[in-house]
């Protein structure tokens, strides 16, 4: 009898989605575990997520990491709640946990493991939009904010449909159809058209809502609205020189405080993900957001990330890449 695995990603992310189709697939034609129950979670369950139950055998893909996951992946800096908790993966040493911190996506870590088994061209064409997606790995801001590739048509549907049936939808699709056809499937472009207009709104706003500190950081404070949302490349789509863009986005519902070091800018970056943790966050080495419960927490928080923020960065680069370009 075949074993049915339930699938826990990160989402909404295009990484997550796409770690889950490949494992998924790897699981089902390496182990014949067939895909059941895909489960989205986010980083609002971080505090419960450990003590989490998981429907077994378990596979957890792009997000942090449990004890009790039968398959695990993930890249993010911050993915060990505990010392204890890094000490345990440490101890399984199994080859069904997968992690290298280094990377700039989770798929691309699952892609190691599990090319030789996933034959067909579409899949390595999602590892590589996964890891410029989440890598911020673009040609050009314009292309970041503006991109109407199939992959950057998903990926910014998300901004209007978050809902775990819509990440079911995703995952199950992409694993028989190319991202071109996913991305023209109706649902999905209504979301990215609707999502795309909005967008442009955004960036009208944001330049009133933002300003350009002179030590190269934006901050932003921007309330979204239905008929108004922010690409997280907004702030250098605005200011190209900028370094740091450091802001909160108030969605009415809670608040959100997000920071990324200028993909399009070359300087070594103060560690984000590592910052963004101390106030009950994550991330990367040069992404990172945290959730908070209203717009005055936001507030309060921001000016102390700002404060790590710049203390990190005179710790770090030299004087004359801190002054200018």
């Amino acid at each position: 009898m075949q074993d049915t695995v339930t699938v826990y990603l990160h989402f909404p992310c295009f990484d997550g989605v796409i770690s889950a189709v490949l494992a998924c697939e790897y699981l089902e034609r390496k182990r014949g575990w067939r895909a059941g129950q895909i489960v989205p979670v986010n980083y609002s369950e971080r505090d419960t997520w450990t003590t989490r139950p998981l429907d077994k055998p378990a596979a957890v893909v792009d997000f942090l990491y449990h004890p009790d996951a039968d398959f695990w992946a993930d890249h993010h800096q911050t993915t060990f709640l505990t010392p204890e908790l890094e000490a345990d993966a440490k101890r399984r040493d199994s080859a069904n946990l997968l992690y290298d911190a280094s990377a700039s996506s989770c798929a691309e870590v699952i892609w190691r493991k599990s090319y030789r088994f996933l034959r067909e061209p579409r899949f390595r064409e999602m590892v590589e939009w996964a890891r410029r997606i989440d890598g911020a790995r673009y040609d050009s801001v314009e292309e970041a904010v503006l991109g109407n590739a199939p992959a950057l048509r998903i990926n910014v549907s998300f901004l209007r449909d978050s809902s775990a049936e819509y990440c079911r939808f995703l995952v199950e699709s992409l694993r028989t159809k190319s991202l071109a056809e996913v991305a023209a499937s109706p649902h999905v472009a209504e979301c990215y058209q609707s999502a795309r207009k909005a967008i442009r709104s955004g960036q009208q706003l944001f330049r009133k809502a933002s300003r350009l500190e002179k030590d190269g950081i934006v901050v932003f404070n921007v309330r979204e609205a239905g008929d108004v949302l922010l690409s997280r490349y907004a702030p250098y789509l605005a200011y190209p020189n900028a370094r740091y863009s450091v802001g909160i986005m108030d969605t009415g519902n809670g608040a959100k405080i997000t920071a990324m070091r200028n993909p399009w800018r070359r300087f070594k970056s103060v560690p984000l993900g590592q910052i963004f943790r101390h106030y009950g966050g994550g991330g990367h080495q040069r992404v990172a957001s945290v959730l908070l419960k209203d717009s005055q927490e936001a507030q309060q928080t921001l000016g102390s990330i700002l404060n790590d923020l710049r203390s990190a960065s005179a710790k770090s680069m030299p004087r004359e890449a801190v002054s200018g370009d």
